[in-house]
């Protein structure tokens, strides 16, 4: 690794990119081994929180009997109200470019903040239902809370949470046990599965709006990663169906999926965007295939076909490869 570096730094100094000095300076300072703990710090910050409101959620599991609900919801709002005091007063205010706190921990008091907030609602919803029976606003309001949050304090976790509650207010289930379980309702209800995709869609039109005004633009690729799951996962999910109009308009919807996030993750030089977008599109366009001839006899040729089908899963393993490293070349010059 460090060969590499000082091959890089005297490939810059070669293209005159850099002087003499500097590339002198660049050797004394590796020279020093001095690496940063940033991101192991961060890492640890980052756990504290969920440790720390998953701690809360035990001790409130634990203890209702004895503490008593007024008590427990008392405690809840005192933490927030000194988290988002302290967050409040030493923030910028909100701007629409990208902005960071003077000191990381504030990120993440944000963060403890926001996920007690909606606990705090959830648990006040389940015990004294201030909401009556709307169960959908219990789940709409800390998601207007989370995406307040995440742009006034320009916080992506944040941001992740208020999309996560806006899908889940639409009616989608989050979480991978109920993504592939067999209940699972994308694949019970044609019409939740239209509502993800139009929620896709709606993920990807803020973005695009938001990169013309200039409104943080760093969180488009947040929007788009969750677009990107949501649309691909409700349309896979529906080449299965036997409705054949259904599943050839959800194959269409993934091809369409599948060009648009080619395209934004060339854009954006994304690897995550790109390496998901081409198993997404793996995955839909074998059903597909599987589909198309599904009413075909194969019993004459079944032994070709059979002896074919390790070099066609070989081949696909050679062509994802070698596309990821054509993407990661192209965005790197």
């Amino acid at each position: 690794m460090e060969k590499f570096k000082d091959q890089s730094a005297l490939h810059l100094f070669e293209k005159g990119l850099i002087t003499q000095n500097q590339l002198e300076e660049v050797k004394t300072y590796r020279n020093l081994n001095i690496f940063s703990l940033n991101a192991e710090l961060k890492l640890f910050l980052y756990l504290s929180v969920l440790l720390f409101t998953s701690g809360i959620g035990v001790l409130i599991y634990e203890n209702i009997d004895t503490i008593g609900h007024i008590a427990i919801l008392s405690l809840l709002l005192i933490v927030i109200a000194v988290c988002f005091f302290y967050c409040f007063k030493h923030s910028k205010g909100f701007q629409k470019e990208e902005t960071t706190f003077e000191h990381p921990v504030l990120e993440y008091l944000v963060l403890a903040g926001n996920i007690l907030t909606c606990i705090f609602i959830g648990y006040l919803q389940f015990q004294y239902k201030p909401f009556g029976e709307h169960y959908g606003l219990a789940t709409l309001v800390p998601t207007v809370v989370s995406f307040f949050c995440a742009y006034y304090f320009d916080n992506r976790s944040v941001l992740t949470i208020a999309i996560t509650g806006l899908a889940a207010y639409v009616g989608l289930s989050v979480t991978p046990q109920d993504i592939f379980s067999d209940s699972n309702n994308l694949y019970a209800s044609q019409s939740l599965s239209y509502s993800a995709v139009m929620l896709g869609v709606l993920l990807i039109l803020w973005t695009i709006y938001s990169s013309r005004i200039s409104l943080k633009t760093h969180f488009g690729l947040v929007f788009l990663t969750f677009a990107l799951h949501i649309v691909s996962i409700a349309a896979i999910s529906n080449l299965t169906g036997y409705d054949t109009l259904t599943w050839v308009i959800f194959a269409l919807i993934l091809a369409g999926s599948t060009y648009y996030f080619y395209k934004v993750s060339y854009q954006y030089k994304a690897m995550s965007l790109y390496v998901f977008m081409i198993v997404y599109a793996y995955i839909g366009g074998n059903i597909v295939l599987f589909r198309v001839f599904e009413n075909v006899d194969f019993s004459d040729i079944w032994e070709l076909l059979i002896f074919l089908l390790p070099a066609y899963f070989v081949g696909s393993i050679v062509m994802f490869i070698k596309l990821i490293k054509k993407f990661h070349k192209e965005i790197a010059e």
